[in-house]
């Protein structure tokens, strides 16, 4: 019995150590898959191969994978031979990454280039997310290959999880510059017969291939025929270059970011079924930087007077050239002017005074440098007044006679008290003598005489002193004028009395209708009173009475009595 019962307890025993084996065992597959599926991110290059030559500048795209999990940051070292590549800039232009930790940088003494950063929530799932653009320059034949010294891809999880499970590499052929000439647009053709043609290359930021642009991210497009299984494209600073044999993926366009300034060649180039087609050639042509240096210097005048004043504009641009130069002189509207190549800029005739003359020298890319400089038109004598009148009647003609230069223009201003001045133009004879006779009779008031010269080269004069000419009114207008004035006080006065006069009878007409009525409604009611007493008198009394007749047939009661002795007090009173 006790045999038995033992055998029953070590099947027991059997059995919960399988069940326990069993749950261990999914537990621990479960975790192993979670761990699987959790190391499903990577990190790799874009391109990963490439044929350059020296001089080339290219870019290289840093890319994210991690399709099945949401992961939020992101960081990396990239290392590059630093003998053969240099690092131009490294670009955050379209990145998954929201917040940079780090801003991204690059060492080309160590050739290195790091990143890390931050994607705000939900994070990113998917298989191509760019974390940063690396260009690089060509400096050396040789196999350029680039690694991940260090990397890491952190899970959305909460945790921190590091889910990275490979991080790729990237290897460029580095081959020595060709020295075929080129032109802007060109290209090579295909030796094999029946491979695709050389593409026509279009770009939108960089369209003209002879202009200068200050845009150093340019775009490049083509057309994909049918039947295309490859595209191979380069940009470099060679007109003919071959971008090689090694497909950089079935793309319609192409661009870089941060390319350094100059003339650079854009090839393109296809594949179809029979092999590698003919190149495209393209020039775009990038200068980002404002000119180098700009001064102004002023020309001297023989005369200070002279309101035309010239400058010399020294400008120097050493990549596109000075395009134009954007003049203002004082508040002037901007004047676009292009150098004749004497590189002297000439004003328009200016007043006299100290003026500022501000320039910017623009290059063929739009880039400009601002320089000014003040300078001063000195004015000649004004003219002088001999004579004229102080003072005049309404309607006089005004004469004014003055001196200035010989054979100059003499222009006057006449203006009464506030309004807009009138404006005169006469010439001064030989001997520098003028008479000014205004053309139309003056009103009365105040009025303001200057002038100024300006001789035949545009030179002016300082406006003259003011004076001041009174037109008094004449007798006849004074004598309207005071009639009128008397006028103005005595009508609305006397209209005033009659309106007075007109509301006092009116008020007294109704006070004396109101009176009148008033006085015949008292005596309607006087009447009205008068004709009740009679007619109460007339019915007490015949109460009166026939209370009498009753006392005769008998004797009258105690009430009866009181109400007839009653009676005839009020009969009295009434």
């Amino acid at each position: 019995m006790e045999g038995y019962r033992q055998k029953i307890n070590n099947q027991f025993l059997m059995k919960w150590l399988l069940r326990l084996g069993i749950f261990l065992s999914a537990s621990l597959a479960f975790f192993m898959f979670q761990s699987i599926q959790a190391q499903a991110a990577s990190m790799y290059f874009s391109p990963a191969s490439g044929s350059y030559s020296v001089g080339k500048i290219f870019s290289v795209g840093v890319y994210v994978s991690s399709a099945d999990q949401s992961v939020n940051a992101v960081s990396g070292i990239v290392s590059f031979p630093s003998t053969i590549l240099e690092v131009t800039g490294v670009s955050k232009s379209g990145s998954v990454i929201g917040l940079w930790v780090q801003e991204p940088g690059f060492s080309n003494s160590n050739g290195t280039a790091n990143f890390e950063g931050i994607i705000l929530n939900p994070g990113y799932t998917g298989s191509s997310g760019r974390v940063v653009t690396i260009n690089f320059k060509v400096k050396a034949t040789g196999v350029a290959t680039l690694n991940f010294s260090s990397a890491s891809v952190l899970a959305n999880d909460g945790k921190g999880t590091n889910v990275l499970s490979g991080a790729g590499s990237a290897q460029f052929d580095i081959a020595v510059a060709s020295t075929t000439p080129g032109a802007s647009e060109s290209s090579t053709p295909s030796a094999a017969t029946g491979a695709p043609l050389a593409p026509k290359i279009s770009s939108t930021t960089h369209p003209n291939p002879d202009a200068w642009y200050n845009n150093n991210d340019p775009t490049f497009d083509w057309a994909l025929p049918a039947g295309i299984t490859g595209v191979n494209f380069l940009a470099d600073r060679e007109p003919s270059s071959n971008p090689g044999s090694t497909s950089d993926g079935l793309v319609r366009s192409h661009g870089y970011d941060d390319v350094d300034d100059g003339v650079w060649y854009m090839h393109v180039r296809l594949k179809n079924s029979v092999g590698w087609g003919g190149i495209s050639h393209f020039k775009f042509q990038i200068d980002t930087q404002k000119p180098s240096s700009f001064t102004i210097e002023e020309i001297k005048r023989d005369e200070g007077t002279d309101p035309a004043v010239s400058f010399i504009f020294k400008a120097t641009d050493s990549l596109s050239g000075i395009d134009h130069y954007e003049v203002q002189t004082d508040t002037s509207q901007v004047e676009r002017w292009y150098d004749d190549g004497s590189h002297i800029f000439t004003t328009a005739p200016l007043s006299p005074g100290t003026h500022t003359l501000l320039v910017k020298a623009v290059d063929k890319a739009g880039n400009s440098l601002a320089s000014s400089v003040d300078f001063l038109v000195e004015g000649l004598e004004p003219p002088v007044f001999l004579e004229y009148p102080k003072e005049l009647t309404s309607g006089s003609v005004l004469t004014v006679k003055g001196k200035t230069y010989a054979n100059m223009t003499v222009m006057l201003w006449l203006q009464r008290e506030e309004d807009e001045p009138s404006e005169y133009r006469l010439p001064a004879d030989q001997q520098g003598s003028f008479t000014f006779v205004a053309s139309e009779r003056l009103d009365d008031g105040v009025y303001k005489l200057w002038s100024a010269a300006v001789n035949d080269k545009g030179a002016q004069s300082t406006l003259s002193d003011k004076v001041t000419i009174y037109v008094r009114p004449s007798v006849f207008s004074a004598a309207a004028s005071k009639a009128t004035v008397f006028l103005s006080v005595v009508i609305p006065l006397v209209s005033l009395v009659v309106l007075l006069v007109l509301l006092m009878w009116y008020f007294w007409h109704k006070y004396h209708v109101l009176q009148g009525k008033l006085k015949k409604e008292v005596r309607e009611a006087e009447q009205s009173l008068h004709q009740s007493f009679d007619k109460l008198r007339e019915d007490i009394r015949e109460k009166v009475k026939l209370l009498e007749k009753t006392r005769s047939k008998r004797e009258l009661t105690i009430e009866e009595a009181k109400i007839v002795r009653q009676l005839r007090r009020d009969l009295d009173e009434a």
